[in-house]
């Protein structure tokens, strides 16, 4: 019995060992504030978003759709943990289609801090590019009595401002958005990190492409994405202004009705009055007062008219044939069906 006794001791002695090797591994690792972080990177890695939003105690309101591609809403965000915090804003950068890709994931630096938290500094590619992010974690309790738990300082969060400038769509990362204010910043809630490639091309507009990087927990990002005609839309109403100045030389008065041009003269005419365009206003488009117009300021062009008349003083006959400079302004509204209504803008 004796012999028995002593056994079993030894191998529930080995037994509490290995667990007690085991729970200071695994919280050396796995449960180390160093695994905690790096749990969360990989989970964005992944495009796992619940489960990063799961370790990161952040709670995003059914509503706003995060773990779908609805993505819209702008009700606070409740970070929980250690880090309490609500962050307003825009949700739709929160959905799986609209994250980074993360990889080459390598800590590069840990600190214990004086408050007992540490942080952990990551160095990693984001979208293709070197970034780095630092994490402050605390201990939160442990699992099951014996893991550790963590929870971040400042939750993995920032607020990116981006303002779209004329036209209220634009793309990051591919998906498709409508910014909730054109030509104001509007703040939109994007996990840490995260990286955006923002664009806008359409049928007449587009512009380029800029990168923004939230790489900093807690901090603020502003951006600006500047959308301008595109080069079909300026051929476009430079051929319609083109066919409208070539009508307008059709009429066989001085002063063409409806139309920027004319002359007006003290003398009689003898013959039909003939117009021409000498030279068409280039066209060069800048945002109107109203969403979806565009204005082409007044530029300068001229008319050709060649015309006999006659003296009022003397009864002499002579040609008028001379370039009649005149300047011409027009609204051009973007339509629903893709189409543009072009409207002459008369001086008040």
């Amino acid at each position: 019995m004796r012999r028995e006794l002593v056994t079993w001791s030894i191998v529930l002695g080995l037994i509490i060992a290995a667990f007690a090797t085991t729970v200071v591994v695994l919280n050396s690792t796995i449960y180390s504030a160093t695994g905690f972080t790096r749990s969360y990177l990989g989970a964005l890695a992944r495009h796992d978003l619940d489960s990063a939003l799961k370790i990161a105690d952040i709670h995003v309101p059914a509503e706003s759709g995060a773990s779908s591609d609805d993505g819209a809403g702008a009700t606070p965000i409740d970070t929980t943990g250690a880090g309490s915090m609500l962050l307003a804003g825009s949700h739709d950068l929160l959905r799986p289609s609209a994250l980074s890709t993360i990889e080459d994931i390598a800590v590069v630096d840990r600190v214990k801090n004086a408050d007992g938290s540490e942080t952990v500094t990551f160095d990693f590619e984001l979208d293709g590019r070197s970034a780095q992010s630092a994490f402050t974690v605390t201990r939160a309790g442990t699992n099951f009595g014996v893991f550790a738990d963590w929870d971040f300082v400042t939750a993995p969060l920032s607020i990116v401002r981006l303002t779209v400038l004329n036209s209220p769509e634009f793309t990051a990362n591919g998906s498709d958005f409508v910014t909730p204010v054109q030509n104001t910043p509007a703040p939109y809630v994007v996990l840490t990190p995260s990286s955006f490639d923002i664009a806008h091309s359409s049928t007449f507009l587009e512009a380029e492409p800029i990168v923004v990087s939230a790489t900093e927990p807690g901090a603020t990002v502003r951006a600006r994405l500047d959308i301008v005609p595109n080069k079909h839309m300026t051929a476009q109403v430079q051929r319609e202004i083109g066919v409208s100045l070539d009508e307008c030389a059709t009429q066989v008065v001085l002063l063409p009705t409806g139309c920027p041009f004319g002359q007006p003269m003290a003398n009689r005419i003898v013959t039909t009055p003939e117009w021409s365009i000498a030279a068409y206003p280039p066209v060069a488009l800048q945002p109107g007062s109203e969403p979806s117009t565009w204005l082409m300021p007044p530029t300068d062009a001229a008319a050709h008219l060649l015309v006999d008349v006659r003296s009022i003083f003397d009864g002499s006959v002579s040609t008028f044939d001379e370039d009649v400079a005149f300047s011409a302004s027009y609204l051009v509204k973007i339509l629903p069906n893709d189409k543009l209504l072009i409207t002459e803008q008369y001086p008040n």
